[in-house]
């Protein structure tokens, strides 16, 4: 299960945005995956999600799969769209 997100932050995904999108996805039990120009880390640590260095407007890909998939990728959709980060694509 996946879904794409443009990311609208003026600055990209730096700490701060870093930091709630690896606290979205960490009481969750699926595995999730931040892909970025054919590169993909795992959403859960923030050193990978922040050594993407993804700028404003990239496309970014969330995946997850495991027993609460769906309701992982709500939660990271929930914090991209609540706190300016990106807009579904």
């Amino acid at each position: 299960m996946e879904r794409s997100f443009k990311i609208t932050a003026s600055e990209g995904i730096h700490a701060r945005p870093a930091t709630l999108l690896v606290s979205s996805a960490t009481p969750y039990k699926a595995d999730v995956q931040l892909t970025y120009n054919n590169k993909s880390v795992n959403l859960k640590s923030i050193m990978g999600v922040m050594a993407q260095g993804i700028p404003a407007g990239a496309i970014v890909t969330i995946s997850a799969e495991g027993p609460d998939e769906a309701e992982l990728l709500n939660k990271v959709e929930e914090v991209m769209v609540t706190q300016g980060l990106g807009e579904k694509c």
